[in-house]
């Protein structure tokens, strides 16, 4: 496992080499990939320049969000799936074989086993893109219940409706993005983390919740810093995680809100010490392996 900076999530904006250097300055050991941006410049000035910067850094890239919906008109989506394939070949150029996406928990069109054969289809389609890169896509849902308040019809939110929806596509480049916040919400638990293989496993997002509110009332401003309350037991989740043999990226999830500061370097200084701390809480080494098992 290796410690991760999504700039996107954390509301952290700018260019290629100002997200560079703040992984560099706080020890970060990998960072996400703004595809469109990098495949455009790779276009334009050719690969060599457009890996440069992340070469000379020498970071790992951990993954790239899923630059199209799967929800659109069939015309639209073919053509987005011709530009997913260059984009996810871009990717693989710099050694990013990681793509995420998030289901969509509730809505007003399809009922629930109507809208899951959509997605069987859909997903298998995007998954034919990416392959040829060798990259492979990653899944997650959001369980927070007001999320689904006042829709017609419930879809996906809790991993074992994930699990089967992933084990349905006709592809082998697929699996599920691990987040810890809503793994718990849904009422999940860091057995649920042991019964998984580190293959199922593309990505994993990490987070703390509110120790005095009740599950139900919970929504995703109350994504903390991991650490912040113990709530989940996060140390517990990467310990399972190392003991199943995940060696992926991990990334800090909180809401935006946590942060009192909007300016880039205090954010990341923040979120990197929150994941230095359970980190270390989990006996991790650097390289993210138990400590313990290494010396054995």
């Amino acid at each position: 496992m290796f410690k991760n900076l999504n700039a996107l999530t954390l509301g952290i904006s700018g260019h290629q080499s100002e997200i560079i250097e703040l992984a560099l300055t706080y020890r970060f050991q990998a960072m996400d990939l703004d595809v469109v941006d990098f495949a455009v410049r790779a276009k334009l000035r050719g690969m060599p320049y457009a890996r440069r910067l992340i070469d000379s850094a020498n970071l790992r890239i951990g993954s790239f969000d899923l630059p199209l919906s799967w929800e659109e008109e069939e015309e639209q989506f073919k053509s987005a799936l011709e530009k997913l394939t260059e984009y996810a070949q871009a990717a693989a150029e710099v050694g990013c074989t990681r793509c995420l996406a998030t289901l969509t928990p509730a809505g007003d069109k399809l009922p629930y086993h109507e809208n899951f054969e959509f997605h069987r289809q859909r997903l298998a389609e995007v998954c034919r893109a990416l392959e040829p890169a060798g990259v492979k896509l990653g899944l997650g849902f959001r369980a927070a219940e007001d999320l689904r308040k006042g829709k017609a019809f419930q879809f996906v939110h809790e991993l074992d409706a994930l699990g089967l929806l992933v084990s349905m596509v006709e592809a082998s480049n697929i699996g599920i993005v691990l987040d810890t916040w809503d793994l718990f919400v849904s009422g999940g638990s860091v057995d649920s983390v042991r019964g998984m293989t580190a293959d199922q496993i593309v990505a994993v997002q990490i987070a703390d919740m509110p120790d005095d509110v009740p599950t139900a009332e919970l929504t995703e401003t109350a994504r903390l810093l991991p650490g912040v309350s113990g709530k989940p037991d996060t140390p517990a989740v990467l310990a399972a995680l190392a003991e199943i043999g995940y060696e992926g990226p991990v990334s800090a999830k909180p809401d935006r809100g946590v942060f009192r500061s909007k300016r880039r370097d205090p954010i990341a200084k923040l979120t990197a010490e929150a994941l230095n701390g359970v980190w270390q809480a989990a006996g991790l080494s650097a390289e993210g392996k138990l400590v313990v098992a290494a010396e054995s």
